[in-house]
């Protein structure tokens, strides 16, 4: 089974991801971040390393699907790839930081993978307001986390609403995080993990 978590910078999704694989005993597969060598030049200099960064991620996230598609494990990841190209790519593209023949290409090469990707048994999205996320990035104190601007994390969010409310690649679970606190209060991870259970067990849409 494939459990995903997805939302913008900062919504949480890595500290539920292993809070849920703790809790139910599943595997974990965490987005490249760590070690990534394009992350902190990419924030210092957008239109020069989009791409790159991009290409990074589509990459890391390509192998993780192979490696899920090839399991019989309980696997829940941290991020699509559908978010690299609908929201990530789109975003930077649509506000002129990745080029034309830049984004082309990317498209292009995203387009071949999806004939062999399958969606995930469920997709888990983390909605989060602005002052949620930034308050989430400002605790967690990453350097290069410091030149993420209000507008791109706006901007990512409007792509992020709208490709949930035309989402049907598989079934949805959409938790509103912003007046919950799932790593100090063991009632609200209750809750969201009953709403997990609830959403893998019932084939009707949550």
């Amino acid at each position: 089974m494939h459990i995903a978590v997805t939302g913008n910078i900062g919504a949480g999704k890595t500290t539920l991801a292993s809070k849920l694989a703790a809790h139910f005993g599943w595997e974990v597969l965490f987005e490249a971040v760590e070690g990534n060598p394009y992350l902190a030049p990419f924030y210092g200099d957008m239109p020069r390393w989009a791409f790159h960064l991009q290409m990074y991620f589509l990459k890391s996230r390509y192998e993780q699907v192979v490696q899920i598609q090839q399991s019989n494990k309980r696997i829940i990841q941290d991020r699509t790839i559908y978010e690299d190209a609908y929201i990530f790519a789109m975003n930077l593209y649509q506000s002129g930081v990745m080029s034309d023949n830049d984004y082309a290409t990317y498209k292009g090469i995203f387009d071949l993978m999806m004939q062999t990707v399958k969606a995930p048994d469920l997709t888990i999205y983390l909605k989060a307001d602005l002052p949620k996320l930034l308050s989430q990035i400002q605790k967690r104190g990453r350097d290069f986390e410091n030149n993420i601007s209000a507008q791109y994390l706006s901007d990512l969010n409007a792509h992020y609403e709208q490709f949930i409310n035309n989402y049907t690649q598989g079934k949805l679970l959409v938790i509103d995080v912003n007046h919950l606190d799932y790593v100090n209060n063991y009632d609200d991870f209750e809750w969201i993990s009953l709403q997990v259970e609830k959403a893998l067990v019932f084939d009707t849409p949550v």
